[in-house]
């Protein structure tokens, strides 16, 4: 006789099957994500797939898994991320669920490959798993490093192109016209400050106000350098102040804050030296009085 309990268990077990093969077929039916075709999204992608490479040949299976990451309740995970693929520059023009869909990607790409290598060698599976978690974060790790050296290039660049806009204004250009010109004279079009100054002048010939295309400039490289140019710009603005004036200052600050800057970076690296030197030093006693210890030892100093 069936009891109660089973005929439970029963309809648990047919509840879960149910909704896992209904989430299954959502998900097969589920089409892949848009690819972005306009603003800086849509040019980061069209040039990395037209540079062709890995990118080129995963950027299918990556918008195809990100379709079905969307569905999923991540907004804690994909607010980091958005920032870190602003601050990027757009890399590869990439969506918080695409960088999540290519996490997942490399991560099960490299867990197979360590399973592949661990099984012949017969090492532990635990590498396997490292690989697994290295394959999950090197898309992340790589967005950060972009990141990082987009924000050193434009604070290293910005105190010459500052001082040449305040060059371009004192002759007769206003301030999009004088930022039009550093960027066509430009000789690197791919310099990330040339790229940020050309994203503000398109804003700009979109109807957007200057205050807040030059703060879309600061949020997308959240350094000290590029939020004191900033502000300075829009009280400028706000204030009615000559605006070369403005930017002749700006320059001047700039310089005077990379000078320090090198400065520390000096001073630091003398201070980092200090190991390598003592261990230099010590392997230069070791190797003079080596010989002199070994022969004391072995009684070579002793009357004849």
């Amino acid at each position: 006789m069936i009891g109660w309990l089973d005929v439970l268990l029963a309809l648990t077990f047919a509840m879960i099957v149910g909704g896992a093969s209904g989430f299954a077929f959502q998900l097969v039916l589920t089409p892949p994500a848009v690819r972005p075709t306009l603003g800086g999204r849509g040019f980061s992608r069209a040039k990395a797939i037209s540079r062709g490479g890995f990118f080129a040949a995963v950027e299918p299976a990556v918008r195809a898994l990100a379709a079905w990451v969307s569905v999923l309740p991540l907004e804690r995970v994909r607010r980091p991320l958005h920032r870190s693929l602003v601050h990027a520059g757009d890399y590869l023009g990439l969506s918080e669920d695409e960088l999540i869909a290519m996490c997942a990607l490399s991560g099960l790409g490299l867990g197979a490959a360590g399973l592949l290598v661990c099984e012949p060698l017969r090492l532990p599976s635990a590498l396997a798993i490292c690989a697994f978690c290295l394959g999950v974060m090197a898309p992340w790790l790589r967005v950060l490093s972009v990141a990082r050296a987009r924000a050193r290039s434009v604070s290293r660049g910005l105190p010459g192109a500052v001082d040449l806009a305040a060059m371009c204004m004192s002759a007769g250009l206003d301030f999009p016209g004088s930022l039009r010109r550093i960027a066509i004279t430009a000789a690197d079009p791919s310099d990330p400050l040339i790229e940020e100054f050309s994203r503000v002048l398109r804003e700009l010939d979109l109807g957007h106000t200057r205050k807040n295309a030059m703060e879309g400039f600061a949020a997308r490289i959240p350094t000290d350098q590029v939020r004191e140019l900033v502000n300075s710009v829009v009280q400028a603005e706000a204030k009615g102040s000559p605006l070369a004036n403005v930017l002749t200052i700006q320059a001047q600050t700039q310089r005077l804050r990379r000078s320090i800057a090198a400065e520390e970076s000096a001073s630091e690296a003398a201070l980092m030296l200090l190991g390598p030197m003592t261990l230099i030093f010590l392997c230069v006693i070791v190797l003079l009085l080596g010989p002199v210890v070994v022969r004391f030892m072995t009684g070579g100093l002793g009357p004849a």
